[in-house]
């Protein structure tokens, strides 16, 4: 058991470590992508004044929480070694995005090896109160992405995010 453990944490730590500097290179050559079609879901606009969120990292250290993208809930993990949002296919389809927006013509590399990568823009991320809109992401086939990691692309449209004591304040423009 320990011994599973020890792989998956270091695992773990050669995906935080090569996938974020991997994906900023191939997020560098990615046009901008068209707006997408998206399924609209009624979701109340943020209160007035500044909307912020504070996260508790979890006993790994790691700011999980739930995130609703397009108007969905999707459990994801902050990385700010990651350049980009980064979701897997099957949550990219739960969010509306069809065949003919996946076009997995980009080739990334993740610890698990070579995989295609597909460029889509999300309508809006949010956590908290904290709403930012047209945040540009990076989409993996299953094999190669199991959950969700909420990169740069999203932070870098915050007023301010800030570590500190376990916790993480997003503060939104």
């Amino acid at each position: 058991m320990l011994k599973r453990v020890l792989v998956f944490a270091g695992l773990v730590v050669v995906v935080a470590t090569v996938l974020p500097r991997y994906l900023q290179r191939q997020m560098d050559t990615i046009p901008e992508a068209p707006p997408t079609q998206t399924v609209m879901n009624a979701t109340p606009a943020p209160a007035q004044g500044l909307a912020r969120a504070l996260l508790t990292a979890n006993a790994q250290g790691h700011f999980v929480t739930t995130f609703r993208i397009n108007g969905k809930a999707v459990e994801g993990m902050i990385d700010t070694g990651a350049s980009s949002v980064a979701i897997n296919e099957t949550t990219a389809r739960r969010l509306g995005f069809g065949a003919s927006d996946l076009d997995f013509k980009y080739k990334v590399t993740t610890a698990n090896g070579q995989t295609a990568a597909a460029a889509v823009m999300l309508d809006r991320v949010e956590v908290d109160g904290v709403r930012v809109q047209d945040v540009k992401a990076i989409v993996l086939q299953d094999k190669a992405l199991s959950g969700t990691l909420i990169g740069m692309t999203f932070l870098e449209k915050l007023g301010s995010y800030k570590v500190e004591n376990g916790q993480m304040r997003l503060s939104q423009r």
